[in-house]
């Protein structure tokens, strides 16, 4: 099969010279077969002739890649890097993360399907007593994308929120928190370990997630983050492994006006104390791409 595309890559005769080849369909064909492929796939293709690859660099095809509000998202790329008018060249930049608002938030299309994606760091928060160094701390990590998260040595009124204004296309949004039980750290060896000195209190009472929108949506879970016990029953260990905790859904109908998502978690019942919390960040990820990435079928 292989040798078979690469005889007829370049047309003028497909296997063993006879009839027509790859390279003898038109180029507006090409393009046309593109417009229903995935830009993976289109890359792969490029590198078969000359009209496959004039083909994979046609605006008709990227235009419909694209996010249909990109326009609304290239003020986010940086000035130096638009420099292309081309839309396989703002794809390109646009699926990278492109960091905003002092670099608490990024935002990026997916690579395979072009949905917009957001993440917004614990320092792009409100959390309460984070300048008290005796209830927090700030740990440099490469297991966030934003090298930082909010460490939780105890506190009794725990309370995080968080709020983001943007034009998210059209679509239906799943918006979780990226949280992780106990400190991790490197030992001399190189290898992670954990420490869960602090790690008390959050299987006492649960913590409430929320969220809202301006045009009134609401969404709301609870959840218990410690459960050893269940957990060990279960083979699901939360401790020392970062989880995605999902708030819940919100729907877009439209880029104008542009979607104010509030979010919060917290856990205020001041008879006890907890601790021993990482708070990496927030994701807000197009709901089919998140089931998607979930069971495997993106990477």
């Amino acid at each position: 099969m292989g040798s078979s595309l690469s005889n007829m890559s370049e047309g003028n005769g497909g296997v063993n010279g006879e009839g027509p080849g790859l390279g003898d369909i038109p180029e507006s064909c090409v393009a046309c077969v593109f417009t229903y492929l995935t830009p993976p796939e289109i890359c792969n293709l490029a590198r078969l002739n000359r009209a496959f690859r004039n083909a994979a660099s046609s605006d008709s095809v990227w235009e419909k890649k694209l996010p249909r509000n990109y326009l609304d998202l290239l003020p986010f790329i940086p000035p130096q890097r638009r420099l292309s008018p081309h839309k396989k060249d703002i794809y390109a930049l646009l699926s990278r993360p492109l960091p905003f608002d002092q670099g608490t938030k990024e935002v990026w299309i997916d690579r395979v399907t072009g949905r917009v994606c957001m993440s917004i760091s614990a320092k792009g928060m409100s959390i309460t007593g984070i300048e008290d160094r005796r209830y927090w701390n700030w740990i440099p990590t490469e297991e966030s994308r934003f090298n930082v998260v909010a460490y939780l040595q105890q506190i009794w009124w725990f309370e995080v929120d968080g709020v983001v204004k943007f034009p998210f296309p059209p679509g239906i949004y799943t918006l979780s928190f990226r949280l992780h039980l106990g400190r991790f750290s490197k030992n001399k060896l190189g290898r992670r370990v954990c420490n869960f000195e602090h790690t008390h209190g959050w299987d006492l009472k649960p913590v409430s997630f929320q969220l809202s929108t301006s045009d009134d949506q609401n969404a709301s879970s609870d959840c218990f983050l410690d459960e050893t016990v269940q957990d060990d029953i279960n083979g699901n260990h939360k401790r020392g492994c970062w989880v995605d905790y999902t708030v819940g859904e919100f729907i877009v109908c439209e880029s104008e006006p542009v979607t104010e998502v509030r979010f919060s978690m917290k856990q205020i019942d001041c008879t006890h104390s907890k601790g021993g919390l990482c708070v990496d960040s927030v994701f807000i990820i197009p709901t089919d791409l998140k089931a998607c990435k979930r069971n495997g079928v993106l990477k």
